[in-house]
């Protein structure tokens, strides 16, 4: 009696480790499968905008961003700047990246490297004083750019890949259709915070690509990976 007793005990904790290592191997699969559900990885653009702010449309275009999450990066130009410094403070608290676009907007490829400098050294003082955060990326107006003033100017020059030529058109469903044919991943949407039009292009090139699948990043973040 003792025997059949001790088989039966055996059995039952046989039957309670194989079910165990079931159970365990069932849970560890659907953790598995959690993870990998929870980790995809979308396609990251960034979209950049230049020669702002303007008193009217880099606000509204700061109200579409914050509804729709996205980060961007704004190349400012120092003599906007200078007379809206509360919209400044609005890009940078609001998590956004802020640029050095120069002083005047000037072609510095033209100019003494001297001046050149002060244009950019300028700008990136008062910025600094706007935000109270390093400004550690500049774009240079036409992205013309002299390599002799990379020694000189702590900052990293950004161009860009995808340009729609916003500038020259008000037709807002034309600079989104050249930006959605052209952009794949790691793109540089060039754009300007400065005219309307250009702004309600942006916002419909975010909500498009946001449908893809795309995730719209902040320079820093694209370039640092």
């Amino acid at each position: 009696m003792k025997k059949w007793l001790w088989i039966f005990i055996l059995c039952i904790g046989v039957s309670g480790i194989i079910f165990g290592i079931g159970k365990g191997n069932e849970q560890r699969e659907v953790a598995k499968n959690e993870v990998n559900i929870d980790y995809v990885i979308k396609p990251k653009v960034a979209l950049t905008f230049d020669d702002g702010p303007h008193p009217e449309y880099t606000p509204k275009l700061l109200d579409a961003l914050k509804e729709r999450g996205v980060k961007a990066t704004f190349f400012l130009i120092g003599k906007n700047a200078k007379v809206h410094p509360e919209i400044v403070k609005r890009i940078a608290d609001e998590g956004h990246v802020i640029g050095n676009h120069t002083m005047n907007h000037v072609e510095i490829t033209k100019m003494a490297d001297a001046d050149a400098f002060l244009e950019l050294d300028e700008n990136r003082k008062l910025l600094e004083g706007i935000t109270g955060m390093p400004v550690e990326y500049m774009r240079p107006p036409f992205g013309a750019w002299q390599k002799s003033l990379e020694n000189k100017v702590n900052a990293l020059p950004v161009l860009w890949s995808v340009d729609p030529l916003d500038w020259t058109t008000e037709n807002t469903e034309e600079v989104v259709r050249r930006v959605i044919e052209e952009v794949e991943e790691d793109e540089i949407i060039l754009l300007h915070d400065y005219y309307e039009s250009s702004v309600e292009a942006a916002i419909r090139i975010v909500d498009i690509l946001q449908a893809e699948g795309y995730d719209f990043v902040p320079i820093d973040e694209l370039i640092l990976g």
